[in-house]
């Protein structure tokens, strides 16, 4: 059974025991942030593979209808209606196969990562929180949830307990600081371990954040 989401890997060491699933933003593909594995500096007896699936191509209403990769619609700019919950969710299930294949291959859940910056963090919540497996971390970097209000209802207990890095810029244009913050302290009201960081930038990702990044890998699959 082939994935329905193409993908770009990169590995890190020889015989990867553990695996990061990290989901691009709006525009952007998995080529995006495939760079960033060397950045990280992980040791050398940290093997880790690194997958970047490409969202599908759709038009995106407040780009015009233009086409290009998205998870997800974006038809306003109000954060209570941005994000088209049937594109999330599409977008949710489709990583959630890919994630399976892994696990039907042998890779255990609580040794996968589940990454996402923007839109790919949308879907890295969408999804980590409501899978029925522990996973081994969720990297959620400047981002929201969509839907808050029903993720009380749609969780799965499996996930209750699992470490999550949640970052974003002070400055950030796109997705205001307040929205990732507010997503960090719902999660934290609702009992998950949320960590917050936050750093002088705008709408991408800085040095000190992708030192976090890798000691908070280290953390998780050391």
């Amino acid at each position: 059974m082939n994935s329905a989401l193409p993908f770009v890997e990169v590995l890190h060491g020889n015989k990867p025991d553990a695996l990061v699933v990290w989901l691009h933003g709006l525009g952007d593909s998995g080529n995006g942030f495939a760079p960033i594995v060397p950045e990280l500096k992980l040791p050398q007896n940290l093997s880790v593979r690194f997958v970047f699936p490409h969202a599908p191509v759709r038009p995106v209403t407040i780009n015009n209808g233009m086409q290009m990769r998205a998870w997800y619609d974006i038809k306003s700019l109000d954060f209570e209606n941005r994000a088209d919950s049937e594109g999330v969710e599409a977008s949710a299930a489709l990583v959630k196969t890919l994630i399976e294949e892994e696990i039907e291959k042998g890779m255990p859940a609580e040794r996968i990562i589940l990454a996402g910056f923007s839109q790919g963090g949308v879907i890295a919540y969408q999804l980590g929180l409501r899978f029925e497996q522990k996973l081994g971390g969720i990297l959620a970097l400047s981002t929201y949830l969509s839907q808050p209000e029903l993720l009380e209802s749609q969780r799965h207990s499996a996930n209750q307990h699992t470490e999550m890095l949640i970052a974003h810029g002070l400055y950030d244009e796109v997705i205001p600081c307040a929205l990732g913050k507010s997503a960090c302290e719902k999660l934290q009201a609702l009992g998950y371990p949320a960590q917050w960081r936050e750093y002088p930038m705008q709408h991408n990702v800085c040095m000190e954040e992708i030192q976090d990044i890798s000691q908070w890998l280290q953390k998780r699959l050391g």
